[in-house]
């Protein structure tokens, strides 16, 4: 782990677990194995199991680190965290509490921002309602070809404040992606020895898919032999666009149906869509977000009556330009 680190999208990393398994074609050149191997050699005590040379190799057998759990809460600044940077934390080795431990450390640290990245998931989709969701949990899969488009069907099931996409390494055109509940897609070339080469096609499709969905897109890098070796551009300008995170409860609730209504009639304004709900209240769709407003209620972030529950696939996008702080007024 790192107070700092080269990774454009991120400003830390957090291993509170290392060591991983290859699962798919974006596994086969993995900058994180070569360095465990490495790190092992020069006696790092985080990099003594050795993993199955079939799918790991030395010094990347899956191991827990209790002992960097606490490491967060030693940063006083905030900062974003890019948590298991060498490692998978819904790998099927790493048991469901151990999960909930780096969760804990998570939501008692709000004023870091983190980023969990997976390629299980399958695996994140179940646990996901085991787990507490905190809003300062971004939650991604990586997706580099089209043969796996279906984690970010399991993604969708997720309840984070952001739903991200890493297309990196970017080894073939994924065409026609469905973007609904998906806020930002970081896009890559590989780098490093025997690097395999991206098409700028696949790149431009991504971000237009993205422009025209209204997704934060972020370009790396082009790869090569160094993860710099190309520079960032793309069409004579970097793309460093950031997500906006979804307003979320504390306590936040996974749903399977969008509750039905009275009138299909809306009022479109700087909230959202407004639709009216059987009891009369009012029902506001905001960033991936149902608002009920009035009746029963529990109290929101900024003390004002609302509940909220998470639905998956009911997704609609706030203008950039939209305050959380006016997002958050409902009227009954």
């Amino acid at each position: 782990m790192a107070d700092k680190s080269a990774i454009e999208w991120t400003e830390a990393t957090w291993n509170p677990t290392t060591g991983c398994d290859r699962i798919s074609a974006g596994c086969d050149n993995c900058y994180a194995l070569t360095l465990a191997k490495r790190l092992k050699a020069m006696g790092s005590a985080k990099y003594r199991t050795d993993g199955d040379p079939r799918t790991s190799g030395p010094g990347f057998g899956v191991a827990l680190h209790p002992d960097a759990l606490a490491v967060p809460l030693r940063w006083r600044e905030p900062r974003t965290v890019f948590v298991n940077s060498m490692s998978d934390l819904f790998h099927a080795r790493i048991p469901v509490t151990y999960v909930r431990q780096v969760f804990d450390v998570m939501r008692e640290t709000p004023r870091h921002t983190y980023q969990v990245l997976t390629k299980r998931a399958a695996r994140l989709a179940r646990l996901a309602p085991q787990l507490e969701w905190p809003s300062n949990v971004w939650m991604g899969v990586s997706v580099e070809d089209d043969s796996q488009r279906d984690r970010l069907d399991h993604l969708r099931k997720v309840p984070a404040a952001v739903r991200f996409v890493s297309a990196e390494p970017l080894l073939g055109s994924l065409p026609g992606l469905d973007l609904v509940g998906i806020d930002w897609l970081i896009a890559g070339g590989e780098s490093g020895q025997g690097c395999r080469p991206m098409d700028p096609a696949w790149v431009r499709d991504l971000r237009d898919q993205c422009v025209s969905a209204g997704t934060a897109f972020f370009f790396k890098q082009w790869g090569g032999r160094t993860p710099k070796a190309g520079g960032r551009s793309l069409d004579g300008r970097t793309w460093d666009e950031m997500p906006q995170p979804r307003l979320l409860a504390e306590s936040t609730t996974v749903a399977t149906t969008v509750p039905p209504v009275v009138s299909i009639r809306t009022s479109h304004g700087a909230g959202g869509v407004t639709t009216p709900s059987p009891n009369g209240a009012l029902i506001r769709w905001l960033t991936g977000a149902i608002v009920q407003c009035g009746g029963s209620a529990s109290r929101s972030s900024a003390g004002l009556p609302m509940t909220l529950t998470q639905v998956p696939g009911a997704v609609r996008r706030r203008p950039r330009s939209f305050s959380t702080a006016a997002s958050r007024r409902c009227s009954t």
